[in-house]
């Protein structure tokens, strides 16, 4: 273990790399640009491979062979970026072929601006490519879970043979904190599912996503969802702070989660009782346990740097159960603690809660 101060970008492709990640596919978009040039002077380092692609198709597809060959393998890129792997991300879900996607989102529709945003929300979390699948989907809210969920997300891509990945933000990505790095690990990429020929097998794996044939496809999606059921009752993940005796909590992600943190603080000092809700896994989401703070009368706010996204999730998780409020600032703005301390302060007035 070694303790160096990093940008939140490096610290994730460090964190890969640590995890045993050895091919990193991927084309230039600010403002993950760190992430990329880490990897290209690392990853000799480690016998590994760095690839820039012709293109964002390119990279994904790319990413497509290696983890079909049993690799642990990485791509990352930014929303428009992002968007044009879509296809492929597709693909890999259907085949269940385990890699990992790093999105570090910047604000749009289209090209939008290289400022931080929380508007591919939805892109991640509901499947932004074609037919019934699904991304599990991390969301860090330190330099620290920058390394820590990196190395999750390798284990559980592989775990579930299933794509996952990493919702960051530009001021995630560029930010710098202290982090403690993990030892390296060495995995080996002979799984028993992956194309690496017959290897004493009668005959060799294919890995593909097609069903010609209604039922066999119906087959195919039915596998999908029980495996995704799995992965709804095991890996969520979040965390609570002073949600117990709180009259409103707050749910945010992310940058988000780190400036209603420093609101609440505020707060809490002149007695106000507010609670962070702090979704670590998008998807799967953690809806039972909302549930379950409605059920017991709290009241919600959402704080994202979006129109309102994440939003939706928790309005469905609590069903009428409680009121939810929303406090966004639009693409390529971040909320200011002021402004979050004042959006609280005003509906704890309006609840008349002390």
């Amino acid at each position: 273990m070694e303790r160096v101060m990093m940008k939140g970008n490096e610290a994730l492709a460090e964190g890969a790399i640590r995890a045993g990640c050895r091919f990193f596919f991927g084309y230039p978009i600010t403002p993950q640009n760190e992430i990329p040039e880490y990897m290209a002077r690392r990853m000799p380092e480690v016998n590994g491979v760095f690839l820039q692609a012709e293109s964002e198709v390119s990279a994904i597809n790319m990413i497509y062979g290696a983890g079909g060959a049993g690799a642990r393998a990485l791509t990352s890129s930014s929303s428009p970026g992002i968007s044009l792997k879509q296809e492929g991300i597709s693909y890999i879900a259907g085949a269940q072929v385990p890699c990992v996607v790093v999105n570090v989102a910047r604000g749009g529709p289209g090209l939008g601006g290289l400022n931080p945003s929380q508007s591919d929300y939805f892109q991640a979390t509901k499947g932004g490519g074609h037919g019934d699948y699904r991304l599990i989907v991390y969301a860090p809210g330190t330099g620290q879970e920058m390394v820590d969920l990196i190395g999750i997300a390798f284990d559980k891509a592989e775990q579930y043979r299933n794509p996952v990945m990493i919702l960051s933000d530009a001021i995630m990505g560029q930010m710098m904190e202290p982090v403690i790095l993990p030892e390296m690990q060495e995995i080996p990429a002979d799984k028993a599912w992956a194309t690496t020929g017959k290897k004493g097998r009668s005959k060799p794996n294919v890995i593909n996503s097609l069903g010609i044939i209604g039922e066999d496809l119906e087959k195919i999606n039915i596998e999908l969802q029980a495996k995704y059921a799995r992965i709804e009752a095991e890996e969520v993940r979040y965390e609570a702070d002073g949600v117990d005796d709180a009259d409103l909590i707050v749910v945010a992600y992310g940058t988000s989660s780190r400036v209603v943190r420093s609101a609440i603080a505020l707060l809490r000092e002149e007695g106000k009782k507010v609670g962070l809700f702090r979704p670590i896994t998008l998807w799967p989401f953690p809806k039972q346990v909302l549930q379950e703070l409605a059920n017991k009368g709290k009241k919600f706010l959402v704080v994202e740097m979006s129109a309102g996204q994440l939003v939706e999730d928790v309005i469905l998780a609590v069903n009428d159960r409680s009121k939810v409020e929303f406090f966004g600032k639009l693409n390529g703005t971040i909320p200011t603690v002021r402004e979050v301390y004042e959006e609280i302060a005003s509906l704890l007035r309006k609840g008349g809660a002390k």
